[in-house]
């Protein structure tokens, strides 16, 4: 890997978009430089040409920035993230957005499993497809997903809320705890204690600001059904043995 100098390139005050290749520096020297950014900084537009499928890009920033990616990438790309704006310009690897704070992620293409694992805020988007156990154990995360979404998930989601404007495969919302699911496709089938809930108004408004913020204006909230815990698991029942 060449030697490059982006640590120490000067700052110019009137700072527009720092353009960072990654054929010419490491993504260590990348997500060192984007770690060391203040808040205040004028540095708050960033593009990475020629990721190639590297993990953990763009990882663990915490500023209000937003990031470009030009490209796909691997494992984990934004993972942690707190109040950045980053945008994939491809498709995404495994763990994208995982345990995710704040801030937004859109990916442009389609995510692989587990999108969003673990999440705590913030907003991601996947314009394609998402794989299996999209949304797993999300803690106060909002996902929503143009396409399909695979097997298992939102496994034991236990807040926030998982917006799918196409299919669902098997087992969608298994062990769920108190996150909102809501599918406008059809549903493989539901996993245990996850059950169709009524769409009342408060709902409505829910999915319709998370579809604004998306920027999806071509499809209607009412067109929706939402799913959730039927809360038979909470406390151990031996009626429900089989379930656990």
């Amino acid at each position: 890997m060449p030697t490059s100098n982006l640590a120490t390139a000067p700052r110019d005050s009137s700072f527009a978009t720092r353009v960072v290749d990654l054929d010419e520096v490491s993504l260590r020297e990348l997500n060192q430089a984007l770690h060391k950014i203040d808040a205040g900084s004028n540095e708050t537009a960033w593009e990475v040409l020629n990721p190639k499928g590297s993990h953990a890009v763009a990882v663990g920033v915490d500023a209000p920035i937003s990031v470009d990616v030009r490209g796909s990438v691997g494992y984990y790309c934004g993972g942690m993230n707190q109040h950045s704006t980053i945008t994939v310009h491809g498709s995404a690897g495994p763990g994208v957005g995982e345990n995710m704070m704040s801030g937004s992620i859109v990916v442009k293409g389609n995510a692989s499993q587990y999108a969003g694992a673990t999440g705590r805020g913030g907003l991601l988007v996947i314009e394609g497809n998402a794989s299996s156990r999209c949304g797993i154990s999300m803690k106060g995360i909002n996902i929503v997903v143009r396409g399909d979404v695979g097997h298992m998930s939102a496994f034991m989601a236990q807040s926030g809320n998982l917006v799918v404007l196409g299919n669902a495969g098997d087992a969608l919302g298994d062990s769920i705890y108190e996150a909102r699911l809501f599918v406008r496709g059809s549903v493989k089938s539901l996993g245990a204690d996850c059950i169709e809930k009524e769409m009342r108004p408060e709902h409505i408004a829910i999915l319709k600001d998370l579809l604004e913020r998306a920027g999806i204006t071509d499809v209607k909230p009412e067109e929706f059904k939402r799913y959730g815990s039927a809360r038979t698991l909470y406390n151990f029942n031996i009626d429900n043995a089989d379930a656990y």
